[in-house]
């Protein structure tokens, strides 16, 4: 059985991807206190000790609207990663969780390609320091980059997390409430799993790989899903007019690695969120759902 590190097992991505993996492999989710990321020397004690197959590095520093960038951002968001990358003699291979930040999201085209890496520098502290460890994995044979755009599940931040956000709020009686239309390209994070999964067992030709589903989506037609899986008519109100910068992605490098990769539609993985948000009803904070409005 395959031993896997996972980093920020208590956040969105790891939480999701423990829960997955749990079962198929020999699965270690150290929270800071076992393991801190952020010193070079306990790290590497850490990857002596336990000789991992793979590590799945989700560990990471971000903002949002209602939290802002802390100033040590860059700086620990790198340290993290190549304080595991640095030692790589000691573990069989590393899947890093990139960020389509990496590319600047500034102008940036629909359907972004692997090959515009590069062609801007991520001007905020979270894009750069994505961008910087993106550059060191493209020369690293050990360090796989998927590189995420939208991705949604249980366990997100409901507050600021639209999809997330959207289903709390109908659960709680509220409206549906979209700052500005916009299309993006969303990925459920139990296909992110199946990605992960593929490169745990095989090796990518490519080091860095856009993962994404390649359909964009508008926020008005994904929240219209919503409504109707939650059979409750709620209302969706659109603060703001016009239509925000397109956010997505081209894929076909990932589906040339896996041709046989099918994403679940919409409208199941949608109605999943929404029922396990029913389910949960009485752990949502319905205040903190009034941020936007």
């Amino acid at each position: 059985m395959l031993k896997l590190l996972i980093t920020g097992a208590s956040g969105f991505i790891g939480r999701n991807l423990a829960d997955a993996f749990v079962d198929r492999y020999k699965v270690y989710t150290p929270g800071s206190a076992e393991l801190n990321l952020l010193d070079s020397g306990a790290t590497r004690d850490y990857l002596a000790k336990h000789k991992f197959d793979v590590v799945l590095h989700s560990a990471t520093t971000r903002s949002n609207r209602r939290l802002g960038a802390p100033a040590d951002m860059l700086d620990r968001n790198c340290r993290m990663f190549f304080n595991l990358a640095h030692d790589e003699d000691l573990f069989g291979k590393m899947i890093y969780f990139g960020s389509g930040a990496e590319y600047d999201r500034r102008d940036l085209p629909p359907r972004v390609s692997e090959d515009y890496f590069d062609t801007q520098i991520p001007a905020d502290p979270y894009g750069f320091s994505k961008y910087i460890c993106a550059k060191y994995t493209d020369h690293r044979p050990k360090i796989i980059n998927l590189r995420l755009f939208g991705v949604f599940g249980k366990y997100e931040d409901y507050t600021v997390r639209f999809l997330s956000n959207a289903c709390a709020r109908v659960v709680c009686g509220l409206p549906i409430v979209i700052r500005q239309n916009v299309v993006f390209d969303y990925l459920y994070v139990q296909d992110l799993a199946k990605v992960t999964d593929c490169f745990i067992e095989n090796t990518p030709r490519e080091r860095s790989l856009n993962v994404c589903t390649g359909n964009g989506r508008d926020l008005l037609y994904l929240a219209q899903i919503i409504a109707e899986v939650s059979r409750k008519n709620p209302e969706i109100k659109i603060l703001n007019s016009g239509m925000g910068p397109e956010y997505t992605a081209d894929n076909a490098r990932l589906l040339r690695e896996i041709p046989s990769l099918q994403f679940e539609p919409p409208e199941q993985s949608i109605a999943s969120l929404y029922d396990w948000y029913e389910e949960n009803r009485n752990a949502i904070d319905t205040a903190s759902l009034r941020y936007d409005g």
